[in-house]
């Protein structure tokens, strides 16, 4: 099936290589294969909640070959962007310890309110609003993004997605968490993850490939294959998580190659 050798892969996680609390027949063997021929890879997640040594230990816990190196989260993409993009902002963040460590890390001021209480820490008015995944995500903080947001303050997503598949099901995402935010402020965000192109072009300047050296791989037609489709790079999809075959003829998304489990695919 593989007419071509790939120089790096940007590999999704849920849906791909695990379900829930249960590794997918093949991934294993198929991570091995990539380290065996020295093939540099990422494991690319919109899933803002977690440090990349959380996402590498879940990883090894499944037997897969991780270290927080090869972990790139949407959460990262968006730090960077903001480094880049706004350098010294003051950032008010809805989202999780993965999202906030990210931003600290490359020197972002964070503003943060006292939610109980009801009012600013600090008078600071944000520069920028950062929102991801927050399972504590109330009015209070919907009111507050929104309203930095309505002063003119940048707002940026880390991602969009719907829900966010856990050991209980699927669960509202940092998109719901946006729908919320932009809907209140009346603006649109700058969406950092899949399936827009920002993550994906971080992703590849870290691995330092080109996209024609490049293959996404991915379970989700609107996030990973849809991904690749809008930058160029070639896509794998595995048919073990939220897309089948029958979805590839109903979406007007189509992917590069088609796999049933990640043993049929050569490396």
């Amino acid at each position: 099936m593989n007419q071509k050798q790939y120089q790096g892969y940007l590999i999704d996680l849920d849906g791909t290589l695990y379900r829930g609390i249960e590794v997918i027949p093949g991934a294993v063997h198929f991570m091995k294969r990539l380290v065996e021929r020295n093939i540099p890879y990422l494991y690319l997640t919109n899933n803002s909640s977690r440090l990349p040594e959380q996402v590498a230990e879940h990883l090894r816990s499944f037997g897969l070959p991780a270290t927080p190196e090869q972990v790139y989260t949407s959460a990262m993409a968006t730090a960077q962007y903001v480094q880049k993009n706004h350098p010294g902002s003051k950032v008010l963040v809805i989202g999780e310890e993965g999202l906030r460590h990210a931003l600290t890390e490359v020197g972002m001021t964070i503003i943060d309110r006292d939610y109980k209480k009801g009012h600013l820490q600090t008078f600071i008015e944000p520069d920028v609003v950062v929102a991801g995944i927050d399972r504590s995500f109330d009015y209070e903080k919907c009111k507050r993004a929104s309203l930095a947001i309505q002063d003119g303050a940048t707002y940026i997503a880390t991602n969009v997605d719907r829900v966010l598949p856990t050991e209980e099901g699927y669960l509202p995402g940092s998109g719901t968490i946006n729908i919320a935010i932009s809907h209140a402020s009346n603006t649109k965000p700058i969406v950092i993850g899949k399936p827009e192109t920002i993550i994906l072009q971080y992703a590849m300047e870290i691995l330092n490939m080109k996209p024609d050296e490049t293959l996404i791989v991915g379970d989700n037609l609107e996030t990973d294959i849809l991904t690749g489709v809008r930058g160029g790079v070639d896509t794998l999809m595995v048919t073990t998580g939220v897309h089948s075959r029958q979805d590839v003829e109903t979406y007007n998304i189509t992917p590069t190659f088609v796999v049933d489990h990640l043993d049929q695919w050569e490396i």
